[in-house]
């Protein structure tokens, strides 16, 4: 099959999160496959060395309009990420700025002509490259106009005439709404009016892409299901809901050549599950790096944005009482300044036990992963969650509440202790997260052999990338047979 994949980030190019993680690995894996597939992302100012990329085509959307506001240059370049072609929408007017998003923890005040634009540019550039794309595969709301444009703009076109279109929501709850005039920039779809993609007088992105694609997914079952639910939903249970029959769940695979201990290059010790003692020496290094007392200490670790979805919310006020055992806590985290402050505030209170770092450092969030003996998330949701799948890799139990692909990917000791490879808690409560990890730290103390038994379940479990591209290979098969609208 031919696939055109467009997302807004990248790893290996630009990441904010973990949509970049998956944009990388999935368009490998499809490759890897036989499949022939091109990856469409924005030409951010931020990515090295993107002025020395070669331009494969220069186009002006709209080229036909009489407005001139409405003719937008730009340049298709050209990269490559493993064994797939990049290409990246080079627009200076969109594109060039300080960051992707937005600054000082402000959205740019145009993302949704931004993006209305990088989806048209990204579709016009395969028309004009010649790259007809069996399916046109988008992620999260930055492209949930795309399959609106491919249904409105070129429903007749022959080009496109056997294209079908996949959304995958990786995170529901951003859903990219915006003035309507702020798809100006794409005229063919500014005037529709459809009540089941607007937000009151707002056009809601996500919404787009959930009427108008021809089947939907998310990164786990747990949370396809949650999306069709009043509290899971985010405002849009009934959009789901009305397109369940093309709604799934698919878990998100881990890619082990960035994350796996036996081969991390951030690592000074490695490991495998046939040389589980040299993680007790990685845990060593990491105390002696954070001015933590070496020694045989549980240690609880975390990397996560400063969030409410996190589950930083039901953590703070358990922490003061967590930390009067003998723990240590190392925690990494950006975002919400007002939890950043209070984290702070809890560190200084607890020197010596608890390390908290306010940015993201890739090579401390490998070393954690490595060191630490239980991973926390907390989440109050997660659509799949990866860092729970990279914590099982490295021996280092998740501590997890039931949503989500949280649920689909760990197994509670508690529930399964022969197969259990984690501890899970349910209800969105501050007190059964600490009650889960005081069940924790017993285990620890008291039974080594039996922590010893978990950490080698957990190495034994694998989320291969090449397992979940079957079933996306399947779902483009089953987007295939739909009728053209």
């Amino acid at each position: 099959m031919k696939i055109l994949f467009l997302a807004s980030e990248a790893a290996g190019l630009i990441k904010s999160g973990g949509l970049a993680d998956v944009a990388k690995a999935l368009p490998q894996q499809l490759k890897a496959d036989g499949n022939d597939v091109r990856l469409v992302i924005p030409c951010y100012g931020t990515i090295k060395g993107w002025d020395k990329l070669e331009v494969i085509r220069e186009g002006v959307l709209n080229r036909d309009q009489n407005d001139e506001q409405l003719r937008i240059p730009y340049k298709v370049r050209r990269s490559v990420l493993g064994n797939v072609e990049v290409w990246l929408i080079d627009c200076p007017r969109f594109f060039d700025r300080t960051s992707m998003y937005g600054d000082n923890n402000q959205a740019y005040w145009d993302n949704g002509t931004r993006y209305a634009f990088f989806s048209a540019a990204a579709i016009e550039a395969a028309r004009d490259l010649g790259f007809r794309p069996d399916i046109l595969h988008c992620n999260d709301w930055h492209t949930g106009t795309a399959p609106m444009i491919l249904r409105i703009k070129y429903a007749a076109d022959p080009f496109f005439e056997t294209t079908r279109s996949v959304l995958t929501v990786h995170n529901g709850a951003f859903q990219g709404v915006f003035d309507q005039g702020q798809i100006y920039i794409v005229p063919e779809i500014r005037q529709v009016q459809n009540s089941m993609i607007y937000q009151g007088s707002y056009i809601n992105f996500l919404k787009c892409g959930v009427f108008y694609a021809d089947k939907i997914n998310t990164v786990s079952p747990g949370y396809a299901y949650e999306l069709t639910t009043y509290l899971g939903g985010h405002g849009m249970a009934n959009n789901y809901l009305a397109r369940r029959l093309d709604l799934s769940g698919i878990v998100n695979g881990c890619d082990y050549s960035d994350w796996d201990p036996a081969t991390d290059k951030m690592l000074r010790i490695r490991y495998s599950i046939e040389s589980m003692e040299e993680k007790l020496l990685g845990k060593y290094l990491l105390q002696r790096k954070l001015g933590l007392e070496m020694g045989d200490t549980p240690m609880y670790g975390m990397v996560a944005r400063l969030t409410d979805q996190k589950g930083i919310g039901l953590l703070i006020p358990i922490l003061n009482r967590f930390l009067e055992h003998k723990v240590q806590l190392v925690i990494e985290g950006t975002g919400d300044p007002n939890l950043q402050v209070q984290m702070e505030e809890i560190a200084a209170r607890h020197k010596g036990k608890m390390i908290f770092s306010p940015v993201y450092d890739n090579v401390l969030a490998h070393q954690i992963e490595a060191a630490a003996d239980f991973f926390l998330m907390p989440s109050i949701f997660e659509p799949c969650g990866l860092n729970q799948i990279y914590s099982l890799a490295y021996g280092t139990l998740p501590i997890v509440r039931a949503v989500g692909g949280l649920r689909d990917t760990v197994i509670d000791y508690d529930r399964d202790r022969e197969h259990g490879d984690g501890f899970v808690f349910t209800e969105a409560s501050s007190e059964e997260l600490l009650s889960t990890l005081r069940r924790t730290l017993i285990l620890y103390l008291e039974d080594p052999g039996e922590m010893e038994r978990l950490k080698h379940n957990a190495m034994s479990v694998r989320f291969s990338w090449k397992d979940s591209c079957k079933k996306y290979e399947d779902l483009y098969a089953e987007a295939l047979k739909k009728p053209k609208w």
